[in-house]
């Protein structure tokens, strides 16, 4: 199942939660669900090392039919790096599984390359290590937009990226305190968890654990939310009686909170272009005991769905080629490109202006994206910022936490600095004359 996975990934650009979603896990203990996912994750997190080392160990490239053999021996090299794994239950593991794949002419060359791979591991790494993209195990066009745009930073970035990431949890400031809450989980299921200076209401856990598991989760005590993620009501900071716009909704975190920050005095309005994503968005409310209008419909065409009532406060939560959360979700190594970058930009700029005009004079907008590059980023807002005279920057607090770089405009906050996601945020006020 997981070398199903990681091939839907590597092939044909799916993402690993839709991948292992589809697969039939009846009858398979949560336990086992668990173990598929470590591996589908593991395996396509250390992809681009594993396509080096293979070309060490195989005599010639495999056949593209054969492509689920790459996969599959991925899913193997990511279990024999695995110190926690006994080495000979990997390799059996994945030989056996030739069978299952419908290969079972390949479990020689299989068995055969991962046997090397356990006597020459030391010099076969010593030399795949001389390639940037193995050694970071990211693609190439990657490293060289970080090494360009965060030059001092680069390879903390991408080491961070490999990491995996804790759980963060945002408690409801309506129902309870970080200190309350703190002390439940303590009590109740016996997670320890630490606070993060200029996050209020985060909490992180340092494994991951279900939601089934997190006290008062169904009665909405608390919410998964990574704390980068939940600078977003801090910073835009709605108070009660304003209409606020969250322009890209789904699937609620962020419009949540922003409720959740104004203990639900806020008329707001969740918008997003996808109709499917929206109930999950109503399904958050719901838990936490929201409300607010739900609209399908495109920031950049705000004729179609907007009644005309300006919004005191509005947030671009922009759809972004996403390098800011590699390390939770590392197919986005294969799902982007660099030439993704321009068309994201231009419609990232084009939000901003069909939205502008919906907002109140003295009304302020909370531009943000979850990734790294400058191009999404201060470009866009720069370039904003320049042909509207009328909007005016907010410089951000100094306490946001980790080591927040300054964008010129906005700030970014880079993946692992305190042990949070990659953001970027640019708040600006409409003064026109």
């Amino acid at each position: 199942m997981a070398a199903r996975a990681v091939l839907q990934v590597i092939e044909q650009g799916a993402t690993l939660e839709s991948t292992l979603t589809a697969e039939d896990t009846a009858g398979i203990e949560d336990r086992d669900r668990a173990h598929i996912q470590a591996l589908a994750f593991g395996a396509v997190r250390w992809h681009h090392r594993h396509q080096a080392i293979l070309g060490e160990l195989l005599d010639r490239p495999l056949r593209s039919r054969d492509r689920i053999l790459e996969a599959l021996l991925s899913v193997g090299l990511f279990q024999l790096n695995d110190p926690e794994q006994p080495d000979y239950a990997a390799v059996s593991a994945t030989v056996g599984a030739t069978r299952l794949l419908g290969q079972p002419r390949a479990a020689g060359l299989v068995n055969a390359a991962l046997r090397r791979y356990q006597r020459e591991a030391d010099s076969i790494l010593a030399r795949v290590m001389e390639s940037a993209e193995a050694r970071h195990s990211h693609p190439a066009w990657l490293i060289r937009q970080l090494q360009q745009d965060w030059p001092d930073c680069w390879a903390d970035v991408l080491e961070a990226n490999q990491q995996q990431p804790p759980l963060w949890l945002r408690a409801n400031n309506m129902r309870t305190t970080v200190s309350e809450y703190a002390a439940m989980l303590q009590a109740e299921s016996g997670l320890v968890t630490t606070t993060l200076a200029g996050a209020a209401h985060a909490l992180k856990l340092e494994t991951a654990v279900a939601t089934s598991r997190l006290p008062g989760f169904a009665a909405g005590l608390v919410t998964v939310q990574d704390a980068a993620s939940q600078l977003a009501a801090r910073l835009l900071d709605p108070q009660p009686g304003m209409r606020v716009l969250d322009a890209c909704a789904a699937p609620g975190g962020k419009s949540t909170h922003l409720l959740e920050h104004a203990a639900g005095g806020i008329e707001l309005t969740a918008l997003d272009v996808s109709a499917e994503r929206l109930p999950l968005v109503q399904s958050n409310l719901t838990r936490l005991g929201l409300t607010a209008q739900l609209i399908t419909g495109d920031a950049t065409t705000p004729d179609e769905w907007w009644d005309g009532r300006p919004f005191d406060r509005i947030l671009i939560d922009a759809p972004c080629s996403a390098t800011g959360v590699i390390r939770r979700h590392p197919d986005i190594k294969f799902l982007r490109r660099a030439a993704d970058l321009p068309a994201l930009a231009a419609r990232q700029r084009l939000m901003m202006e069909k939205l502008l005009p919906l907002l109140r004079p003295g009304g302020q907008l909370l531009y943000s994206t979850c990734s790294l590059f400058r191009a999404e980023n201060s470009a866009v807002v720069s370039g904003f910022l320049a042909a509207h005279p009328e909007v005016r920057e907010i410089p951000l607090p100094d306490d946001l936490p980790g080591a927040t770089v300054t964008a010129d405009p906005g700030r970014q906050i880079l993946p692992g600095t305190a042990d949070t996601d990659g953001f970027y945020y640019a708040l600006m006020a409409f003064a026109p004359g």
